[in-house]
């Protein structure tokens, strides 16, 4: 349907303040949804020592690594001062309840 996109799933399959795990050949991306139901996608890897993000907590449009308790904003990946870093973000589509991602995210390497 969508050649630069690929498929990764339902909407409702994200859980409000939370995440779920994609898994690629480059690395896990973590999809988020904020609690106004915003859908957010960056690389599971915080910029910090490499914590899984999707396995922190959703306060707003932000996640809090699970390691060290860096804030990511989901929006930008940027880390929230006094802390500096930015976690990779990937673009998402969203239509008919479908989340894609960009094909592009997976040109990256992860590592």
């Amino acid at each position: 349907m969508y050649p630069d996109w690929i498929d990764i799933g339902l909407v409702r399959d994200v859980p409000f303040r939370g995440s779920r795990v994609v898994t690629t050949g480059k690395g896990d991306i973590a999809v988020f949804k904020a609690h106004d139901g915003q859908i957010f996608a960056l690389w599971d890897r915080c910029p910090h020592k490499g914590g899984p993000l999707s396995q922190g907590i959703v306060i707003g449009h932000s996640v809090t690594c699970p390691l060290h308790n860096w804030v990511v904003a989901l929006d930008t990946g940027e880390v929230k001062g006094p802390d500096k870093g930015c976690a990779r973000k990937v673009a998402l589509l969203i239509e008919d309840g479908r989340i894609y991602m960009a094909a592009a995210a997976l040109q990256w390497n992860a590592a």
